[in-house]
């Protein structure tokens, strides 16, 4: 019957010896690569996370300067805002039918 070990030998490491670490380098190389594959990976991940927040959030102020433009644009192209545009250029509006100009040609 084995000698049963306590914590303490767990502890300070005392099963590690170095026939089981050498015997085990690939494997224990293998499980390093990908924890350091992964580590990798979540920090990949957050940074597109955070790339996609701020073009969110840069569509929706682009979003916001379209609508607003648009709406001035209908605003402006009103026949009665146009009109008021030219009045206070000291233009008017026509009343009378406009004249043709015919040129003979030679």
């Amino acid at each position: 019957m084995p000698a049963r070990k306590g914590l303490d030998y767990y502890l300070k490491l005392g099963f590690l010896n170095p026939d089981l670490v050498l015997g085990n380098l690939k494997t224990i190389s293998f499980l390093a690569l990908l924890a350091l594959l992964y580590i990798a990976n979540s920090h990949y991940a957050e940074r597109n996370v955070r790339r996609i927040q701020l073009l969110q959030k840069e569509i929706h102020e682009l979003r916001w300067r379209y609508t607003s433009a648009r709406a001035e644009v209908m605003y402006n192209g009103r026949q009665s805002s146009i009109e008021q545009q030219l009045r206070e250029q000291g233009l008017r509006p026509l009343r009378e039918q406009p004249k043709k100009i015919v040129v003979p040609r030679k």
